[in-house]
């Protein structure tokens, strides 16, 4: 259990990332994310949500929680566990903890060890440390794509399902005055 100082030194470099989140992903990565998540999505019937947080919300950092917990939460109130196949996946990234998380849905889980799934995630580190985060997380998309689709094909000719969710990334800020 950290101390009072550590969880608001934790505070404090967290709000610090909120500052330089805008500059990690401009609005045309984000854009870009959009487009290749709604391109990958009709070739199988997974779904996928990348959701970027430059820190943690205050409750999560008094309590000490990791970037795992949080992610498992996204992964609820995103939805993205509400899939017919069981096959969705949250392709998480924590700014300020340089923490990544991929969070699958059961039947995608599955489908990797998680040797594999490590490997994914240490590949997006890489390019996070060189500041590429565009292609750290457009890698990541991809090789999530390509397990879906060979797993959980889209049959041709047919419509996406009723859970289809936004593919749009989800970007948390939890400044004052920002936009959640």
């Amino acid at each position: 259990m950290r101390n009072v100082f550590q969880r608001f030194a934790r505070l404090v470099r967290h709000r610090w990332a909120e500052m330089h989140l805008r500059k990690a992903l401009p609005p045309a990565t984000l854009k870009e994310l959009e487009t290749l998540i709604a391109k990958s999505e009709l070739g199988h019937t997974g779904q996928v949500r990348i959701c970027v947080e430059a820190g943690l919300p205050f409750s999560y950092i008094w309590r000490d929680a990791s970037a795992r917990q949080r992610a498992i939460t996204l992964f609820g109130k995103l939805r993205v566990w509400d899939t017919e196949h069981n096959n969705g996946a949250l392709i998480y990234l924590l700014l300020a903890d340089h923490a990544i998380e991929i969070v699958a849905d059961r039947a995608l889980d599955r489908t990797m060890s998680a040797e594999q799934w490590q490997t994914l995630i240490s590949d997006m580190q890489s390019a996070f440390q060189s500041g590429h985060f565009s292609v750290g997380l457009v890698t990541a998309l991809e090789r999530v794509s390509q397990q879906l689709t060979h797993h959980f094909p889209r049959k041709t000719g047919s419509a996406s399902d009723d859970t289809n969710l936004p593919d749009a990334p989800v970007v948390q800020h939890h400044l004052p005055g920002r936009k959640q």
